[in-house]
């Protein structure tokens, strides 16, 4: 990304600093690289974010190009400074002889800052245990915009570390096969390729380095046919129905072999996960008859598991703050209070009297309710926001219709089956 080593590396951890998935990993001025590329580019760490939370690849990189300062001998200088840096400290002298004898014992040719880097992150993902937790949604396009791409990476670096669980990978699966088919590698192959790439875009970059790029329109003609598989497959309409039956009976809804992947992930690994869902409706009221209660706690429960998402809980939230409030919590309370207490009805045991009277429930809903913007400038936030999910919602002018509104566009735009 604009010709600069490490900037690419910058933008992926601003995305998760901004989503709040960013892990171990540090950003801004919490990381010695990123300090040295925003001197280099001349941009601060906060507007660097902001950016590249609204930006794909491509417009970041004219964004950075329109800004920075620096001269091509300057980046060029720079790039060779930083890929040859050896360890300067004990700290990152110490770091690499760890990770060499962790991920790569006796191999001396890794001597660098950034093949160190490169060391860690490549042995911290290239292993995935399907039986501690499951692969990515069917859905995700993360590999080459395949859907069922990245969840068949994450398959493949189960079995090269003997780590499936119950999952099939290759042959035996029938989204594997038709991909690996459509590619033109076989399952060993591609299976090399997710281990030594845990990023899905330089895993894609490698597959393209081996085989010829699809024609256009042949990566939607796919995903269209692969998302749509299931009940409407005259071949395999009854075995989807006996699989439904035994994975969520009362869901005659659900019709494709993706969601079905997503629902049974999550019963089997007891998971909230809004990755692949959203939380509860704003407005519903099952839980002590608060509104956002019950999404609050599928929040706190996808906040305990690690799979927020792009979702806010606790005093990031406006709406749990006042909630948080009205129960008198804090939100680590409330998450800790949600791994004591299993399900909705343990949960409102727990919390007892905090609930509140039927006057006071009464007064806390109105105000949830009733809330909207309150100035110009949220008034203006507000329109923009309602005006990129669906144009033609004038009638969305509260925060609580904003919220449910966000979360049907959101999970529709996930599951377009293209």
């Amino acid at each position: 990304m604009a010709g600069i080593a490490g900037l690419a590396r910058m933008a992926d951890k601003a995305r998760g600093h901004k989503a709040e998935t960013i892990g171990e990993f540090k950003y801004g001025d919490d990381s010695g690289l990123d300090r040295e590329v925003l001197a280099l580019i001349g941009v601060s760490a906060d507007d660097f974010a902001d950016a590249a939370e609204s930006m794909w690849d491509r417009e970041l990189d004219d964004w950075v190009r329109g800004r920075m300062t620096c001269s091509q001998e300057e980046i060029e200088s720079f790039n060779q400074e930083q890929t040859t840096k050896v360890p300067q400290d004990d700290l990152h002298r110490r770091l690499l002889k760890e990770r060499l004898a962790k991920y790569a014992p006796g191999n001396t040719d890794i001597t660098t800052v950034f093949a160190s880097i490169e060391l860690d992150d490549w042995g911290a993902f290239r292993d995935e245990d399907l039986a501690a937790r499951p692969p990515r949604s069917g859905y995700v396009r993360g590999v080459l915009g395949l859907v069922a791409a990245a969840r068949m990476a994450d398959k493949a670096r189960a079995h090269r570390a003997g780590r499936m669980g119950d999952y099939r990978y290759g042959d035996d699966s029938f989204f594997d096969r038709t991909l690996l088919e459509f590619i033109g590698l076989s399952a060993a192959d591609f299976e090399e390729g997710a281990w030594r790439n845990p990023n899905d875009t330089e895993l894609g970059e490698w597959i393209l380095e081996r085989v010829e790029p699809p024609a256009p329109g042949e990566v939607s003609a796919l995903n269209a046919r692969l998302a749509r598989h299931g009940e409407a497959h005259p071949d395999w309409a009854e075995r989807f129905r006996q699989r439904r039956d035994e994975i969520c009976p009362d869901r005659k809804d659900v019709t494709t072999y993706f969601e079905l992947q997503d629902i049974d992930d999550q019963a089997c690994f007891g998971l909230v996960d809004l990755n692949l869902r959203a939380p509860r409706s704003p407005y519903d009221a099952s839980l002590g008859g608060l509104l956002c209660l019950a999404r609050m706690v599928d929040k706190g429960r996808a906040h305990n598991a690690g799979r927020l998402g792009d979702y806010w809980f606790g005093g990031d939230s406006g709406l749990d703050r006042r909630l948080l409030e009205h129960l008198g919590l804090s939100h680590e309370e409330f998450a800790a209070g949600l791994k004591e207490h299993a399900d909705d009805e343990a949960v409102i045991a727990w919390l007892g009297d905090r609930v509140g009277s039927e006057e006071e429930v009464a007064a806390l809903n109105a105000t949830l309710q009733g809330l909207a913007p309150s100035s110009d400038r949220m008034k203006s936030y507000l329109t923009r926001t309602v005006r990129g999910l669906d144009p033609g919602r004038w009638d969305v002018n509260s925060f609580l219709a904003l919220v449910e509104l966000d979360d049907e566009i959101t999970f529709a735009r996930l599951r377009a089956r293209v």
